[in-house]
């Protein structure tokens, strides 16, 4: 049962990595001036819009959900071999904000690692609740949601009453242009990031520790037959919300309202498709009867692969690397996103299988006294 369990997550792991590459890359490889305007191809138009209403925030929700449930499993395994876990959480908090912070200046100002030790550190104040308690605060998150991008809406229409300059530096340079492009688009990043991420990391920070105080990974789970009940209603509430939201970000709506109600309905929408994803994961891990040791090694190994996808990113399209930035268009860009997950995925794996752990677990392992 514990292997299954594993696999099952590793899984998760695994497609949640690609599909966080599939959104990340493109904003490493164009200028973000073109990310949000609509594309002259059908080809990037339909690229475009196929990875808004299918993958932006979807699959990234997948990963802060493991982070949840892996909480829950650390504490599990430290109340067994009693020793105490709160120094040694503290600690990887510390850790996470200290590589975010690197990663987010060096490699890919859209980090996700520093919201993950703020809203993992929040997450420790809930670390007695019941699993009852935990889905109720997830719950209340999702209204939290709609009000903090409706909050962004009117951000967004202040900013853009004003003209917008030109950014002073380009990723598309050498690399230390690179570093002052990040260093100058970050903070602004970082506080859109609070506004549309902020909320649903912690619904799926709650839900994910839920599942794994309740061991919602074994067969047979209550809360697991709940949600393949609730699938119909998932769907169809989910994906219009999600297909707005892309038409919404696109420009293929101009109704004023239409517009509002697109851009806030993904914080309804962006969860709701996870949890079939979530559904349809763990049904596919439950059928499939291998998967290569290499692949299971960089889902459990997903710090090293996650950050790799941006260092590898970084040398195929910024000046000191290939030089590729700004040359590709979004369909292009679909297959070159999977391409690169999948090869960092793959050093990953084959740096763990010689060394027994991926690069970054070790730093953050030392962080964390282990």
């Amino acid at each position: 049962m514990s292997n299954q369990r594993s696999f099952e997550v590793d899984v998760i792991r695994m497609v949640a990595l690609i599909g966080i590459g599939i959104v990340n890359v493109p904003f490493m490889a164009i200028p973000v001036t073109e990310m949000f305007s609509t594309p002259q191809s059908s080809w990037d138009q339909l690229a475009t819009l196929f990875v808004e209403a299918f993958f932006l925030l979807k699959f990234f929700l997948l990963f802060s959900f493991i982070f949840g449930w892996g909480m829950a499993i650390q504490m599990q395994q430290a109340a067994t071999k009693g020793f105490s876990f709160t120094q040694r959480y503290r600690r990887r908090m510390v850790g996470l904000l200290l590589l975010g912070l690197l990663h987010a200046t060096l490699v890919f100002s859209g980090d996700i690692l520093v919201l993950y030790a703020l809203f993992g550190s929040l997450l420790w104040c809930l670390k007695e609740a019941d699993s009852k308690k935990l889905l109720k605060i997830a719950m209340w998150m999702l209204p939290l949601s709609v009000v903090c991008l409706s909050a962004m809406v009117i951000i967004l229409a202040v900013a853009l009453e004003g003209e917008i300059p030109a950014p002073a530096y380009s990723l598309g340079g050498n690399y230390a242009e690179t570093v002052l492009s990040r260093l100058d688009d970050w903070p602004v990043t970082f506080v859109a990031l609070i506004f549309v991420q902020g909320p649903l990391v912690f619904a799926a920070f709650s839900s994910g520790y839920a599942a794994g105080k309740s061991h919602f990974f074994q067969p047979g789970h209550k809360a697991f037959t709940q949600l393949e009940h609730a699938m119909p209603w998932l769907l169809v509430l989910g994906l219009p919300l999600n297909i707005l939201f892309a038409l919404v970000v696109r420009g293929y709506l101009q109704t004023d309202w239409l517009q509002f109600l697109g851009f806030i309905g993904i914080g309804l929408g962006a969860p709701m498709l996870s949890a079939v994803y979530l559904y349809l994961l763990v049904r596919l891990a439950r059928r499939l009867t291998h998967i290569p040791n290499i692949l299971l090694l960089a889902g459990r190994n997903s710090l090293s692969s996650y950050m790799l996808q941006g260092v590898l990113a970084g040398f195929v399209f910024a000046g000191y690397g290939l030089g590729w930035f700004g040359q590709f268009g979004q369909f292009a860009l679909l297959g070159i996103a999977i391409i690169i997950a999948l090869a960092a995925m793959l050093l990953v794996g084959l740096y763990a299988q010689f060394f027994g752990r991926g690069p970054m677990e070790v730093v953050l392992r030392k962080i964390s006294g282990v």
